[in-house]
């Protein structure tokens, strides 16, 4: 990507020769980046005077105390400081964006779903007034659950920003291509890829090919990290290296423009005369990423029956509970199957977690029919679920070759809590009103007979 790539007035820094021009590689790297030569101070973080009249300015992802292997914090130096970036704050209604606790009587969250993909509207949506929420879960005042939404993106946001101090952002394209401009840089995204976006980062997201629709996980409580990955080494999964990090780019430019706010799950509007991605230059851990998901390496078993499809986590926020997650994001694409006298699909379980799965292209070997690209299904806590029957009957008499699964991608956000529909969820969108019927023909097998299966 070349600076004629950026949007008009945007200016993105330089990197070494070898990278990619407009990404650093890592994950929780401590990085520094310059769009301006001397831009960022050496030797020191905040400077009695900052080149090019700049303004030292950190912003902390976590408590100033946090571990130092878990503390977060970047220092921005920037044409003003946030404080110019906020004015009177009004509040506004997004009523489909909905938050955590969202409970409703009227509305049955018990079950199994499955939606068939949200259509686009010809109408026009931004990246705020498109955002349809599906389920929350938890409690977004002790910051802990999280919120699923799918996203429906027409129009790019127009001297427009938004940030969320209540959440990151886990964004899964399925649909289109998007661009979100930063205010630590830049980064374009398509299906296959996916985004972090830190908590009370501010960013417009423009549409670079449209329109867009994909996924959203947001995030209350601990922020993704990788997972540890115990016995299996120190390679495969998602490797750090992958993750890529925006150089700095900045907007000097003067123009009446729109900051929409989250806080507490209710929105607020303020209106400022400038734009507010202006750092030039930047260095620390605290910062957006994209993920090309086509490199994860998955891991799986090589002789008989399969890990538990934790084995896929690509990324885990943390809860309070050591090995329960508060949401994994986990990814089952493309693989082998090898495993010897195995039923090799995901087999029948319950689970304390919920699930919540979306299909960004191909087929789930699980579900072969009515699980479109685009679709979502949710398995709640403690509610049964497994491959239909035409899936336990192709698996359970299928020759066991070798056998790779092609063009398939799907994922799952589960999360240690309940997921409680909401209204769009239970209401509008495309509910499958008969997807528990793909289990009734499940036949009893029963015989009694020693040694018949």
């Amino acid at each position: 990507m070349t600076q004629h790539d950026l949007p008009p007035g945007m200016t993105r820094a330089a990197v070494a020769t070898g990278t990619h021009p407009g990404y650093m590689p890592g994950f929780g790297n401590d990085f520094e980046t310059e769009a301006l030569p001397g831009a960022l101070p050496q030797g020191q973080n905040s400077p009695q005077k900052c080149e090019y009249g700049l303004y030292a300015e950190q912003l902390s992802g976590t408590a100033f105390t946090a571990p130092r292997g878990q503390n977060e914090r970047t220092w921005c130096y920037r044409i003003r400081p946030s404080v110019r970036h906020t004015g009177d704050f009004a509040a506004i209604d997004l009523p489909h964006w909905k938050t955590a606790p969202n409970l409703r009587d009227d509305i049955v969250s018990l079950g199994q779903y499955r939606w068939d993909p949200i259509p686009v509207p010809e109408e026009e949506l931004t990246w705020i007034t498109g955002m349809r929420t599906m389920t929350t879960a938890g409690d977004v005042n002790i910051q802990v659950g999280m919120a699923s939404h799918v996203y429906l993106v027409t129009r790019s946001m127009q001297d427009e920003y938004f940030f969320s101090a209540d959440s990151e952002l886990l964004v899964v394209p399925q649909e289109g291509r998007l661009r979100f401009c930063t205010e630590l840089g830049v980064i374009d995204l398509e299906p296959r890829e996916i985004a972090i976006l830190p908590r009370g980062l501010v960013y417009r997201v423009e549409v670079l090919e449209g329109p867009a629709r994909g996924f959203v996980c947001e995030n209350y409580g601990q922020k993704f990290d990788l997972p540890g990955r115990g016995p299996i080494g120190a390679n495969c999964l998602a490797n750090p290296r992958d993750f890529k990090c925006p150089v700095a780019a900045f907007e000097d430019r003067e123009a009446r423009s729109r900051v929409v706010i989250k806080w507490c799950g209710r929105f607020h509007e303020t209106w400022i005369e400038h734009s507010p991605l202006d750092v030039v230059a930047w260095h620390g851990n605290y910062c957006p990423y994209k993920y090309d998901l086509r490199t994860y390496s998955p891991v799986g078993a090589i002789l008989f029956d399969h890990p538990d499809p934790s084995i896929f986590t690509v990324l885990t926020a943390p809860s309070g509970q050591e090995g329960t997650a508060n949401i994994d994001f986990v990814l089952f694409r493309e693989r082998w199957m090898v495993a010897e006298h195995s039923f090799r699909p995901p087999w029948y379980h319950k689970n304390i977690m919920s699930e919540l799965m979306g299909n960004i292209y191909g087929i789930y070997d699980a579900k072969p029919q009515g699980f479109a690209p685009g679709g979502i299904s949710l398995h709640n806590c403690m509610l049964p679920h497994g491959p239909d029957r035409d899936a336990f009957e192709g698996a359970s008499n299928a020759e066991l070759k070798p056998e790779k699964l092609e063009e398939t991608m799907s994922f799952m956000f589960e999360t240690r809590f309940p997921q409680h529909l909401t209204e769009f969820a239970a209401r509008e969108a495309p509910m499958q009103k008969d997807y528990i019927e793909v289990w009734n023909r499940l036949e009893k097998k029963f015989d009694g007979t020693p040694g018949v299966k």
